[in-house]
């Protein structure tokens, strides 16, 4: 508890800006939300027919209703674990990927860094939706095999920014000095290469998890993500598209939850990556 309070002092203490802190309140509530959903007085995102449909935003239905009476505030809500499972899990698979490969090769260099890299510009080279779409087709539409596919492409990406970044650190003084005094390799990656790596990686994680969020959006929206019914944002968007005459608000919901998501997510990676001195040659 000790240590959560200091490293909250700490970032108060860099004066990141109100937009930062908004944008931490925004990412926490949705967050906060999608954890207790089940708690919260709401009507079951998935009952259809338990309200006229595509009423109004009205007391009992704050966002209003969808084209078959389903409540849009539960639907958003319960929508936004599937955004946040799929947004933070994939690239946690990832950084367990690419990150660790990342490390390796900078670290090593020579043959093992040609080897990974190679394969990492394959893969990069590889249209990323025709991936995604294979293992989606041979595996099926669960949240699992969503989160999977798009933490399998996005890891050569991280792959590269590691490998950069490890590249610069094992070149500094403190690294060749932690060898000289004769310390392990499995040290020196642990206490001299990785806390530099994790603060280059931070920032650029916050973006990948807003790059993942918007994907999995667009393959609900194209019908490829979890099935219904299930709630998700983009599921959302493509319901309210085909409502347009009969309801020409409910796109908005789903719209301004992914806008407000996602530009808060690249907000803190910003502010962190101008604080924290991370160069742009890095991501």
């Amino acid at each position: 508890m000790g240590r959560v309070i200091r490293f909250f002092a700490k970032l108060k203490s860099l004066k990141l800006g109100v937009g930062f802190w908004l944008s931490v309140a925004w990412v926490a509530l949705i967050v906060l939300v999608a954890i207790f959903a089940n708690l919260l007085p709401l009507p079951n995102p998935d009952s259809a027919l338990e309200a006229p449909s595509n009423l109004g935003p009205s007391l009992h239905h704050l966002l209003g209703t969808d084209n078959i009476g389903r409540d849009e505030l539960s639907r958003l809500i319960f929508g936004s674990r599937v955004s946040l499972v799929v947004g933070f899990g994939s690239i946690l698979l990832g950084i367990l990927l690419g990150g660790l490969t990342g490390i390796l090769a900078g670290y090593y260099g020579k043959a093992v860094d040609f080897s990974l890299n190679s394969l990492a510009i394959i893969f990069l080279a590889f249209p990323q939706m025709i991936l995604i779409l294979a293992l989606i087709t041979f595996e099926g539409r669960s949240l699992l095999v969503i989160t999977v596919a798009i933490g399998i492409v996005g890891s050569p990406l991280i792959f590269r920014v590691v490998r950069s970044a490890t590249q610069s650190v094992a070149s500094r003084e403190y690294v060749a000095a932690s060898k000289a005094l004769g310390a392990s390799t499995s040290r020196v990656l642990l206490k001299e290469i990785f806390p530099n790596v994790a603060m280059t990686l931070s920032a650029f994680v916050f973006i990948a998890v807003g790059v993942a969020i918007l994907a999995e959006a667009g393959l609900s929206f194209l019908g490829l993500s979890v099935p219904p019914p299930t709630p998700t944002w983009g599921d959302m968007v493509n319901v309210a598209s085909s409502e347009l005459e009969q309801n020409s608000i409910l796109w908005i919901w789903p719209s301004l939850a992914l806008l407000f998501t996602v530009l808060s997510i690249n907000v803190v990676a910003d502010r962190l990556r101008m604080k924290f001195g991370i160069r742009e040659s890095f991501l």
